[in-house]
Order: C-alpha cells, then structure tokens, then sequence
C-alpha cells in the first residue's frame, strides 16, 4: 500500500487564489470555503471568473463543520466542500437557511489498508475504521455490502446505522469516527473507508491506492454528488450561477482528470436538478 503523506493543516488557515479584478476594483470578491484548496480545479476556476471580472478568492477550512457555519455567518459566500445528504443533514440538524447553487462532481468513496491487498484478506476480529457523519456511514455500510464483507437490513438506507447489520460472517469490528480521522488510523485497523477528499489529502489516488472503490457509473450515486452551497437568499446570484459554471467548465474537467487519474467525476446537473436533490434528501433527514 501507498505510505501516507499527511499534510500538516493549520485549522482553517485561509489560502488565498485571488484573481484581480478586471474593473475597476470595485466589485466584492466571491468567497468560496473549500477542502483542498490546492486541487488543481482552483486555479482554473479563478482564472476563468479573472477573465469575467470576477474577484474569486478560495478558503481553506480542515473540517466538515466549519464551512456551512461560516457560511451560515456570513464570512464566506459560497462553499464546495460536500455531498448533497451531508448539506441536507446539515440543514436539517442546524436549521440554517442555506440552499445548494449546482453540482460539482462524484468522488468516490472507498476502502483503504496498509495490512491486505483485497477485502478477501480480511480475517475474524478485523478492525475497521468508518466515518461517524450521518451520511457517510450509511454510505460506508453499503459499500461494504456491495463488496460481499456484510449485510444490511432490508430497509436499510441513506439514514442508516451500525445497528440495521444483519450479518457481519468475520465479526468485524467497527470503529466510528471523524471523517478526517479515517486516513490517520491506518496503520492501527485492517481497512478504513475513507472520503475521497480526505484520502487525497493522505497522498493517496484512490483510483488506484483503493481495495475497494465506489462505481461511478451506479445509479445510486445521486446522494454522493458533490455541491456547491449558498444562503438561501443569494443562491440565484447570477455570479454564484457563473461560478458552478466554471467548475463545470471543460478546462477545469481536463485539470481534474489529469491530477486524480480517474478518481472524480464532474457532475453536470441543471440549477433545478440540484434543488430537486436537495428537496429529496431533506424528505430523508426532516
């Protein structure tokens, strides 16, 4: 397996790309809280909206907390960070009035070791490291019955928890924990499912670092697709508009594919396909 590279983050330092305005430096500049702020999608975003007359400036954030409070607060405008059932849990638990703005891409989500090269390696007693948020665990669980490892109850689904396993054959043992922990853990567990960000950030290409990687051609992927979020008041700005735009943007799919080599996908869906999702999700999380 691939030796972690773990960066050292300071907690929610601000990275700035910020592309000079065209105008007559005027006009506010678009705030954008992110994960990563070193993908290569950044630049190219800021490179695009500089040749519109946009001020862009990206904010690093080491958390899955912070961005939606932050924007919640007003210190960022937008971000683009999550999937659409993690915003909607989010929205549901916090009662903040944020509203998704368009679709960014599929990161696969996927099942990492040091110790085994295949999820049959796996022995009796076998720890494994899972992420505790709301919809990545459920999202994890499946993952591990789609390789064969367990099975969930009938009724399982994007809500569900450790307790709706109905057979576990190895007596595996799991471990909840914060999604940026999973890649930490490696070396104390068998296999941790690890977020495709948070495993980028490690030093890994989970196209090719993964035992086991989600399929991006399922069609039950339409939870796990990735937004770009707003206050709800401001989500039809047409600048924000303009912003899922460019992550949209040809030039910023070839970024992308260069640097993750098949590992993420941009997601094309329409300003009303997204508030679609997100209306059914929170059916799910209300």
């Amino acid at each position: 397996m691939k030796n972690l590279k773990l960066t050292a983050l300071a907690a929610t330092a601000a990275l700035t790309l910020a592309a000079c305005n065209s105008a007559d430096g005027a006009e506010e500049t678009i705030k954008i809280g992110v994960n990563g702020a070193d993908e290569p999608q950044w630049p190219v975003i800021v490179e695009l909206a500089k040749e519109d007359g946009l001020n862009v400036e990206i904010v690093e954030f080491t958390d899955y907390i912070m961005p939606n409070k932050a924007l919640a607060a007003g210190d960022i405008d937008l971000n683009a960070f999550q999937t659409i059932s993690f915003f909607s849990n989010f929205v549901a638990e916090s009662g903040e009035d944020l509203a998704p703005v368009g679709t960014t891409v599929f990161a696969p989500l996927g099942v990492y070791s040091d110790k085994i090269e295949s999820l049959d390696e796996l022995k009796k007693g076998d720890q494994v490291a899972i992420p505790n948020d709301a919809s990545t665990l459920p999202r994890a669980l499946n993952l591990l019955q789609e390789a064969g490892v367990i099975e969930l109850a009938d009724d399982f689904g994007i809500t569900g928890d450790l307790d709706q396993i109905t057979s576990n054959p190895l007596e595996l043992e799991f471990i909840a924990m914060e999604p940026q922990q999973t890649a930490r853990v490696l070396p104390d567990v068998a296999i941790s499912l690890i977020n495709n960000g948070v495993a980028v950030q490690a030093g890994f290409v989970p196209a090719e670092d993964a035992v086991y990687f989600e399929n991006a051609d399922s069609d039950t992927i339409e939870p796990y697709i990735n937004i770009i979020a707003a206050r709800a008041d401001e989500a039809d700005k047409e600048e924000y508009q303009q912003i899922v735009e460019y992550y949209q943007d040809p030039a910023v799919e070839a970024a992308i594919n260069e640097e993750f080599k098949g590992s993420k996908f941009i997601i094309r869906k329409t300003a009303e396909e997204t508030v679609a999702m997100f209306e059914k999700m929170n059916s799910y999380f209300k």
